[in-house]
């Protein structure tokens, strides 16, 4: 039974930009491994592995499209661990480039299918997960700074709305 959302298109677009996201992250990779190969791949490799373990489960182009990535199992940002294996579908076909010729062959061959593989994956899933979300057990969301300072509140509103004014001055 095929499933049938209010929001399609918001899903759709939600989808497309997180594909924007990882463009740039694609495209800092790209840029360090281009100006200072072979020493950049090593760079670009360190930082995709990482990418989405910085900065509250943000990589720089999650950052700039407003995306974080959580995990499933604790709703923490991603960890480190979690950020190798997410992006392990772009880690090793990179890690043929450092080969010269024969690596940049072999990684065309193996980039394709898999980055194809994720696209399907993100835009055919229901939960929108791609390949590495799946590996690593994480999800993308929008980055709501007020979900992040409602979980830091420890005081419920509720309780502080409907004290008296003299309960609250008491607190």
């Amino acid at each position: 039974m095929k499933k049938k959302y209010l929001l399609k298109s918001g899903l759709n677009t939600a989808r497309i930009t997180r594909l924007i996201a990882k463009a740039i992250d694609l495209f800092i990779v790209l840029i360090l491994s281009l100006l200072f190969y072979p020493f950049g791949l090593l760079i670009a490799l360190f930082y995709i592995g990482i990418s989405d373990s910085l900065s509250q489960g943000q990589s720089v182009g999650k950052k700039i499209m407003g995306f974080s990535v959580l995990s499933l199992e604790d709703g923490k940002p991603c960890s480190l661990k979690q950020s190798i294996v997410r992006n392990l579908p772009i880690l090793v076909p990179m890690a043929f480039a450092i080969i010269p010729l024969w690596g940049w062959i072999i990684c065309s061959i193996l980039t394709i299918p898999l980055i194809l593989l994720e696209i399907y994956l993100l835009f055919k899933l229901d939960s929108g997960h791609r390949l590495g979300d799946v590996m690593a057990d994480t999800t993308v969301i929008a980055d709501d700074h007020n979900r992040i300072d409602l979980r830091k509140n420890k005081e419920s509103w509720f309780e502080k709305k409907n004290m008296s004014p003299c309960n609250r001055n008491m607190m």
